[in-house]
Formats: C-alpha cells, structure tokens, sequence
C-alpha cells in the first residue's frame, strides 16, 4: 500500500472529500424542470442487476406508461438513454439513409439542429422556414411536399426557443397522401398540450422526460409507428426505414434487444425514476393536468406581458405554447440581469432566448408540477422586483 501512495502524483481533489450540496430553486425556465418526490425517492433506490425479472417488469410498464403519453399502441415504442437530443439523432438514423431527401420545417432552434444532423447523414434537406413566433400551416406544408418529394417530414409540435405551439391536424394524413413519413419533436410540449400519436397519424413521436414530465434529464421515450417500421407495405409509402438498419449498433441492435425482444442489457436508477414519471403522468401530466393548465394559462400568458411592459413574441394566441412562455425583453434592460437577478435573489431560474431569439425574449417555463397558481404569482413578483432593482439604460 505504501508503495502505491508513493506513486500518486495527483492528490485527491479538496471538494470531492466534502459532502454533496445542492441549494433548492425554482426551475421555472425552458427546463429542466422540478422533480416530484416520488421520481426523487425511486432515483435512490438500489440497482438492479440487468437479468432480473424485475427490470423487464420495470420496462413493461414504462412502454405502457409512455404508449398511454402518446396516446399510440405501437409496439416499437421505447426509452432511448439520452436527452430527447439523442431522440432526434435516433430518429433520423433509423429514417434517414444517404440520398435520402427530407423537408425539415424550421421556425426555431431544434428544426435547425434536426436538419443539421440530417445533411451529417448524407440525406437531401430541403428547409420550410418560417420566421419566429410563427407556424406552418397545411397550406405551407402541401406546398414543400409537392416542390420537394421528401421521404420524411420533420416538424417541432412545441418550440422552446419561440414559444411556439404547432398545429398537427391533418399533417399525417396530408404527409401520407404524399408519399412521406411524418417526425414530430414534442420535447417542450408532451404532457403540456394534446397529442395524440395514432389519431394525429403520427410516425415518429419523441420527447424528453427532464421538461413537463418532471423527471430527471437522461432519458427520451420515442415510438415507431407500423408505416415507418414497414416501408413499401399496402398501408405505406416506399420509405426509409429502421427495418433496414441504420448507423449505429447503439440505435439499433440494442433497442431491439432491450425492448422488442425484452432482452435487458443494462438498469439504472434513471429507469426506475423513469417508471415512476410515467406512473405520474398517467394520472397528473396526461388529462388532468391539461385542464389545471387550461385555467391558470389566461394569468400565465398575459400576466408577464403586462409586468414587463412588453409584448409576448407570440403573437396568436393559439399559437403559443403553453409550457413555455416568450416574452420580449423590457427597452432598456439587459436579459442577462433579469434572469441573474432571478437566480440570486429569489433562488428562480427563468432563461433568455436561445437560437434566432437570443437577447430577444425571455423564457418562462411552466410544466408538470411546476404549474401552479402559486408559481405563476412568485415568478410575477420576482419580475416585479426585478424591474424595479435592475439597471435601465434610458438611451
């Protein structure tokens, strides 16, 4: 052992020999979001080893958990290990193949990452744009799929970096009329606003669990649906597919090892938190919290509008996403004291705009358990605070 000491050149790092401190706050931003107890206490619990019959039951319900969120009964539906970026990239690994063509509609950050992972693939990408704060219509979305005969369409349901609410109806059977498959990101908006995967003939449907599902970052569920498993069938266009196999052993061999063929190859503590979220969902994030979130939206939408003395960045009212509300930043502030002020003096977080809207707007996040009458009234008196203790260019 001495020996051994002697060969150490690096000393153990100070801080790591003190107890872990995590200070409590309000995660009122674009996410992540607060976890309830419950996620918090199955994080704690003992591992699992990844043969054991209770990790497959574990698993199973999780699939039930997130085929009810989604409102599928697609048997390749699943939770990738990653945040819902890895979702995206998963989904368009297992679409996508060199050549292939894709129309990616853009109004915000994640339709341009989607069609920059795409043109990393290899595939075509054609770009719908639309400027911030606003949305595509099925008129905008005819018109790309005539010009460009994509295979795929991407589309973001909830747009964290606007606030933006995408309409979905009509767009799966508009995309299969035309021969494409349709992909919609609902990372900000899942158990947030209505979604309805089957109904909505919807192909590809993912999301994250660290925003409206209140469950810690780490974990993205996702669901295939039979068209996009089976391409050239009679009840589908010939496209692209995950049946042909994509890039990656990782997305590939080891989602149907783990899930379709239930054949665990690891556990983890997320997965326990994660069936407890889902648990939680089927009864909080689902229905009821939709109608909850009906109620206080009217205070949540117009409220910061009014204290800031400026505009929401979403226009029509429909169009806004209701877990993310945009609000531009007051004449004369600067972004970055409100939201530090915030931070230090009301233990708040609420974030500024990210991608086309960075120094344009602020973003305040409402989701899941989050959404209170009683939050919704702290974060307005800490805005109010802040405009009354921040500095004010007068130029």
């Amino acid at each position: 052992r001495a020996m051994a000491t002697s060969l150490l050149r690096v000393a153990p790092p100070e801080k790591l020999l003190r107890p872990l401190a995590v200070p409590e706050r309000l995660l009122l931003g674009p996410g992540p979001s607060n976890v309830p107890p419950r996620v918090r206490a199955a994080g704690a619990r003992q591992l699992l080893g990844h043969m054991h019959p209770e990790v497959l039951q574990v698993m199973d319900e999780i699939k039930a958990g997130i085929q009810y969120a989604f409102q599928t009964r697609n048997r390749l539906t699943l939770a990738t290990s990653g945040s819902g970026h890895s979702a995206m990239e998963a989904a368009l690994l297992n679409l996508l193949e060199q050549g292939d063509s894709v129309l990616v509609a853009i109004n915000g950050i994640w339709g341009q990452r989607a069609a920059e992972i795409a043109r990393r693939l290899g595939a075509k990408v054609y770009e719908l744009l639309k400027p911030p704060g606003k949305y595509f219509t099925p008129r905008d979305i005819e018109q790309g799929l005539v010009q460009h005969k994509p295979l795929v369409l991407f589309i973001t349901h909830g747009e964290s970096s606007t606030g933006v609410l995408q309409p979905l109806e009509g767009l799966g059977e508009l995309c299969h009329r035309h021969g494409c498959l349709l992909l919609v990101d609902a990372v900000a908006s899942l158990g947030g606003a209505p979604i309805f995967m089957d109904q909505q003939e919807i192909d590809v449907l993912y999301s994250g669990s660290q925003k409206v599902l209140n469950a810690p970052p780490g974990s993205a569920p996702i669901s295939f649906s039979e068209r996009a498993r089976a391409p050239g069938s009679d009840t589908g266009p010939t496209a692209p597919s995950c049946a042909r196999g994509c890039l990656t052993w990782g997305w590939s061999s080891l989602w149907r090892r783990r899930w379709v063929q239930g054949k665990p190859t690891t556990t983890t503590t997320t997965e326990q938190g994660q069936r407890e979220d889902t648990a939680l969902c089927n009864w909080r994030c689902a229905w009821a919290a939709l109608d909850a979130r009906e109620r206080t939206l009217p205070s949540v939408m117009l409220s910061p509008g009014t204290v800031l003395g400026s505009a929401g960045a979403v226009a029509l009212k429909k169009a806004r996403l209701p877990t993310i509300t945009t609000v531009r930043v007051p004449q004369g502030y600067d972004w970055k004291d409100i939201t530090a002020f915030l931070m230090d003096k009301h233990g708040m977080e609420i974030a500024g705009g990210l991608g086309p809207t960075v120094g344009k707007v602020l973003r305040i996040g409402l989701m899941g358990c989050n959404s209170t009458s009683g939050n919704v009234e702290r974060v307005l008196g800490a805005l109010r605070d802040a405009l009354q203790r921040c500095h004010r260019s007068r130029l």
